[in-house]
């Protein structure tokens, strides 16, 4: 994979040179977070549909009506508009990711193992059940994890690493996650799940085995052909030259190709289409949601706010 280091360059020319301006997202509205609470931006307008904080992780249903987030570390849905907020679940949730039928949301939490586990509930509320790992699906629930308490790690780093976003593929076959059967032989993983048969594939891993590094792969996104996934990285390696600071790679699930896209501390990649996506980055000295050109390296800010959602347009 392309080193991260190599791009420093031009992506410092490029942010150096932008201003604030509508992005290029072909009229479909961006979800957003901006000091915890969730914003909607639909070309030149903006919408705060949150208030008071502790919102984060919003994500579109498929038929634009709905948004899931997460709220006290726990999941819920509202309205697009922002009315009619509801908890779905009192278990500890994190990075939810609707079906593409929009009958389910995925998130994730602690599963039977001890570790980060994939659930799955009806949008319209019920009992969570187990996707992944697979030989928790015939166990019972483990008891409800307490919800999130003390301080929260202050470095993006740290942020980062646990976060434990899921992404629901496109056609619906397959789900991406942190951890997985994976941790049994590295520090820190991704893997790709069948959610018809539970079965798993590593994607990216960081120490243990024969690897002598340290880092993450984290909050996964698929490109709408489903032909693409990204995900935010960070690694550690054997040598400071072997570092690599947070950054975004993307993956041909086909060939098992992976290559870095966006600039040096871009994270949170979602596809705008094949060759555009938005990434929260950094820009006057704050994080901003912007648009990337994944071939040419351009870059345009849209808005103040990070953990971007875009409603894709249908296919």
């Amino acid at each position: 994979m392309k080193k991260i280091t190599a791009i420093l360059a031009a992506v410092g020319a490029a942010l150096g040179g932008v201003a604030p301006a509508a992005a290029a997202t072909s009229g479909s509205p961006v979800a957003y977070v901006r000091n915890g609470d969730i914003y909607v931006s639909r070309g030149s307008a903006e919408t705060r549909l949150t208030t008071g904080g502790g919102r984060s992780r919003p994500h579109w249903s498929p038929d634009g009506r709905q948004i899931a987030y997460l709220k006290g570390g726990q999941l819920w849905t509202m309205k697009a508009d922002g009315t009619a907020a509801r908890r779905l679940t009192t278990r500890a949730a994190a990075g939810p990711s609707w079906s593409p039928d929009g009958r389910w949301i995925a998130f994730a939490s602690l599963s039977c193992t001890g570790g980060p586990g994939v659930y799955r509930i009806a949008a319209t509320g019920g009992n969570p059940a187990v996707l992944f790992p697979r030989d928790c699906r015939e166990q019972d629930l483990p008891g409800e994890p307490a919800l999130p308490t003390g301080r929260a790690p202050t470095s993006l780093t740290e942020r980062l690493r646990t976060d434990d976003a899921v992404a629901w593929s496109p056609d619906g076959s397959k789900i991406a996650f942190r951890g997985g059967d994976c941790e049994s032989v590295y520090d820190a993983c991704l893997s790709v799940g069948t959610v018809a048969t539970g079965g798993e594939q590593t994607v990216a891993a960081y120490g243990g085995g024969s690897l002598q590094n340290r880092g993450f792969a984290v909050v996964p996104g698929w490109r709408a052909d489903g032909k693409r996934l990204a995900w935010t990285a960070y690694q550690e390696g054997e040598t400071a030259a072997q570092n690599e600071p947070v950054h975004l790679v993307e993956y041909d699930p086909a060939s098992r190709v992976k290559r870095t896209v966006g600039g040096v501390g871009d994270r949170e990649l979602t596809y705008l289409d094949a060759t555009h996506g938005l990434v929260t980055g950094q820009y006057r000295g704050h994080s901003w949601v912007m648009t990337v050109g994944l071939t040419d390296g351009s870059r345009t800010p849209l808005r103040e706010g990070s953990q971007p959602s875009v409603l894709a347009a249908k296919r």
